[in-house]
């Protein structure tokens, strides 16, 4: 791959990140302070993630694989999204806000499956280039949350109570604005099934659903669909959360979360070769159990480091639960179906599973408010998904029978 197009590529992926993580981890708290959201309207505003995962098959199955090259519908789609980040910067209400971060949402997902189709198409050899283009997109989303922490602390206390989240959607606007343009600039990605017909059972990976007749990864998909509600308390409460412990510079903190995905997704294949499958994915499971513990009884004070480690674990609940999971559905669809297992499983979790997931936290929430100006009873609602992660965890324990599966780089 020649350096100009790794160049290309990692700018790519580098925006593309910037851009989710410019906004949807201090949505929560923007929604509670400008829109004066409740739970359920929060959950409602994080869904549409899931709303998009669901749509983005379709976008991608019918249009993007046989009509028109990646790249272009990428800067069509980050174009659309810039206009409509904009007038979700300008929102009062929740009303007029929700109906454009939907639109969104819709344009949104199917980007991240068209820049991988736009850097996979350039790769002679993707196990070992794509990492190296993929890490500038966590080192994007990291960005993003320095930017609004420490170089124009729109997330600080005060700044919070006079609305300044708005820039957010300002500076995600801006940049979805140049990706957009600089989409057009990218290498040609021609469509892929251009000649083929594609069924709606192509399209949601439905060949795959035969592989549910094997018991384990039943129990599997059962446990990854399950593991989503606790992963969307995470999502959806973090800002708000630390937002009302009064902690500064909360967005930076959080990025420490995407810090952590870097350093165990190196770690991963160490363990995922010592302790095998099933034990890589209790210990991410036993993760999410541990780090909402923290969560319920750290505090802004002395307690600190309870919730600062809690973000830290963000790694091993995700790496070592999707990941391994990706892996795992990799070694067990064989080549025919591979492709529409994977597309089953993101369907069945940020799909259907998030989706739940946002709904459950956001009538906890609105369960656990505390005084007339919206405090939290956070000790409680964090202690939900704790619990609710250990009894997946018992159940994928004791359901699932150990089997070997080799980690492929």
């Amino acid at each position: 791959m020649k350096s100009l197009t790794y160049t290309k590529l990692s700018f790519m992926m580098f925006l593309e990140f910037f851009i989710w993580g410019g906004w949807f981890v201090t949505l929560g708290a923007f929604m509670g302070n400008n829109l004066n959201a409740s739970g359920a309207d929060t959950a409602m505003a994080y869904s549409t993630q899931s709303w998009g995962a669901i749509v983005a098959p379709f976008i991608i199955g019918l249009i993007a694989d046989r009509y028109f090259n990646a790249e272009k519908i990428l800067g069509v789609l980050h174009l659309i999204g810039a206009a409509l980040m904009y007038i979700m910067s300008q929102a009062t209400t929740f009303d007029s806000f929700y109906p454009y971060v939907l639109g969104y949402m819709i344009a949104y997902m199917p980007t991240l499956a068209l820049v991988n189709s736009v850097a996979f198409n350039q790769m002679n050899d993707p196990s070992k280039q794509f990492p190296l283009v993929r890490v500038f997109g966590t080192i994007g989303w990291i960005a993003a949350g320095w930017i609004i922490s420490l170089a124009f602390k729109w997330d600080a206390i005060e700044n919070i109570e006079q609305g300044m989240l708005s820039n957010t959607f300002t500076m995600v606007a801006i940049a979805s604005l140049i990706l957009g343009l600089f989409s057009f600039m990218l290498p040609k990605t021609p469509p892929s099934n251009k000649n083929e017909k594609v069924t709606i059972s192509d399209i949601l990976g439905l060949d795959a659903l035969k592989l549910l007749k094997d018991r384990n990864f039943l129990v599997f998909f059962i446990s990854s669909v399950l593991i989503c509600i606790p992963l969307a308390f995470y999502y959806q409460n973090i800002s708000p959360y630390l937002t009302e412990l009064k902690v500064e510079n909360s967005t930076a903190w959080a990025s420490m979360g995407q810090m952590s995905e870097v350093v165990f997704m190196l770690l991963l294949p160490f363990f995922f070769k010592k302790y095998g499958f099933k034990k890589t994915i209790l210990f991410g499971m036993l993760a999410w159990g541990i780090r909402y513990l923290l969560f319920a009884y750290g505090n802004s004070g002395d307690l600190f480091f309870m919730i600062a480690v809690g973000i830290a674990l963000h790694g091993i609940c995700y790496d070592f639960f999707f990941v391994s999971g990706q892996i795992y559905t990799d070694s067990k669809a064989g080549e025919k179906v591979k492709s529409a297992a994977q597309g089953l499983i993101t369907l069945a979790t940020y799909g259907v599973g998030m989706l739940v997931g946002f709904w459950v936290a956001g009538q906890i929430v609105d369960q656990n408010i505390l005084t007339e100006n919206g405090a939290h009873n956070w000790q409680s609602i964090w202690t939900f998904p704790a619990i609710f992660a250990v009894v997946v965890l018992f159940i994928f324990a004791i359901l699932f029978k150990n089997e070997n599966v080799e980690y492929k780089a």
